[in-house]
């Protein structure tokens, strides 16, 4: 059997001398960016028909947004579905006609209108809202400052537990690998609208931006 000799358990030893730790970072910010979807939802037992009354509809919700101000580049569609429908009778499948979906995306530099586009839509013909969703142009400098918390998070914890153990830390990691960001907005999905009200209130909020990375650090003992 193999019994390592002293310079062995010394490499060993200085193999495991390692604290592994995890760090976090947030950071809140507001955001200066939105996008929602507004779509047009139309049924008729011919399909042409729905494909007409369904383009006239969008396109006027279009030329609609557009005369808001908003520019036609930031109206993108991001859905188009036709599909057939069927009642069910005596277990027999009975045709009933066609829905036609078309789904606008829509993006907004100006927060403070959001209301008013969302209402704009829905006056010109949109009878489907949802996904309200809010950003920032400079989300990856904000990352940044988010990730370098989470550094200073883990060295932080290192620290602490290389005091508590009594042992000396090198304070250069051997190891830091980055294990993702998480931007978490305020969401609004499927939100009901309706015509005629004066402004739809929709509040951005905040945005939660995290970072967090996993770390090792050597450490030695104090006596040696």
């Amino acid at each position: 059997m193999y019994m390592p000799n002293a310079g062995d358990r010394n490499n060993l030893t200085k193999r495991n001398n390692i604290i592994k730790v995890y760090g976090e970072g947030e950071i809140a910010v507001q955001p200066d960016t939105a996008t929602v979807n507004l779509g047009v939802v139309t049924e008729s037992k011919e399909l042409m028909e729905a494909q007409q009354q369904n383009s006239i509809i969008a396109n006027k919700v279009i030329n609609a947004l557009i005369a808001l101000g908003i520019d036609k580049n930031q109206i993108q569609t991001v859905e188009y579905r036709i599909e057939p429908e069927y009642d069910y009778s005596s277990g027999q499948q009975i045709f009933r006609g066609y829905k036609i979906t078309h789904i606008l995306q829509v993006k907004i530099d100006d927060l403070s209108i959001i209301g008013k586009v969302v209402d704009t839509g829905v006056e010109n013909g949109a009878n489907y809202v949802a996904n309200v969703l809010f950003t920032s142009k400079y989300k990856e400098a904000y990352y940044q400052q988010a990730l370098a918390m989470a550094l200073n998070n883990a060295s932080n914890k290192a620290k602490t537990i290389a005091n508590t153990i009594q042992v000396t830390l090198n304070p250069t990691p051997i190891l830091v690998v980055e294990r993702g960001d998480t931007i978490q907005p305020f969401e609004s999905q499927h939100v009901a609208f309706a015509k005629g009200v004066s402004s739809t209130p929709i509040q951005p909020g905040q945005l939660l931006i995290r970072a967090s990375v996993s770390t090792e650090y050597r450490y030695s003992s104090i006596n040696g």
